[in-house]
């Protein structure tokens, strides 16, 4: 099991690839959406909001914590550290049902354009 610490990097670099590409297809692709990441094994959630800018406002708390996403991303902490280190691929990992994404359908097209 991951450590919270370990899960905020992760985060950090999927906002690094974010960042990575031209302000114009950013533009093009992210429709401004509020993101939680929840990861069960240690029973905390990351809300966020993701913008032209990246991923701004990341935010740990309990699963507990009240509040809808537009976009619900639910991952286990080694999962959600190996997405990040492209150590897992992402399309296995949802046909695996290791990563759970509630969205519709748009908005999982644009973010698959960005990440």
């Amino acid at each position: 099991m991951s450590s919270i610490d370990a899960c905020l990097e992760g985060i950090a670099r999927a906002n690094e690839r974010i960042l990575a590409q031209p302000l114009d297809r950013r533009r093009e692709h992210i429709r401004e959406r509020t993101v939680r990441v929840i990861v069960p094994d240690l029973e905390t959630s990351f809300d966020m909001r993701l913008t032209v800018d990246g991923l701004t406002d990341v935010t740990p708390g309990p699963l507990e914590a009240s509040g809808s996403a537009q976009v619900r991303v639910t991952v286990a902490s080694d999962d959600l550290v190996a997405l990040a280190e492209d150590r897992l691929d992402p399309a296995v990992a949802l046909i695996t049902r290791r990563l759970k994404v509630d969205a519709t359908l748009s908005d999982m097209l644009c973010l698959r354009r960005v990440l």
